[in-house]
């Protein structure tokens, strides 16, 4: 009994590992490009494939921005709760944190905003 258990916990440990790799194998990393691609491909860019391209890069690039505003808000948060710095270094140190958050937000929207223009121009591409 023991050793049945013991291989159907293996087998379904096997299964779950095997679909956990197919999900992130089917799942696409969004493509990073060069400035000098990306000018390229947006200066080229007609069909609405490539447009999808330039969209997904967008998106991922928000992304990125959303993940560095969260990590200097979490930096504001450590600021904070140190007892230990001065007022005034800690004053410095949040606005300089606190700066960074609304950059990289601001960066995200506007990504956000090209991502979706190319969605359109992409739309628009296949009525074409």
């Amino acid at each position: 009994m023991k050793r049945t258990l013991s291989i159907l916990s293996i087998l379904s440990l096997a299964f779950v590992m095997t679909m956990a790799q197919t999900t992130s194998a089917q799942q696409t990393k969004p493509e990073h490009f060069s400035k000098r691609q990306l000018n390229s491909l947006i200066a080229t860019a007609k069909t609405p494939a490539e447009h999808q391209r330039i969209a997904q890069y967008y998106q991922a690039k928000a992304q990125d921005f959303l993940a560095q505003a969260k990590e200097d808000e979490q930096m504001v948060a450590a600021y904070k709760a140190n007892p230990s710095l001065t007022a005034k270094s800690q004053a410095s140190t949040i606005n300089h944190c606190e700066y960074f958050v609304q950059t990289f937000k601001d960066l995200a929207a506007k990504s956000q905003e090209l991502a979706q223009l190319h969605d359109q121009m992409a739309k628009d591409a296949e009525q074409k």
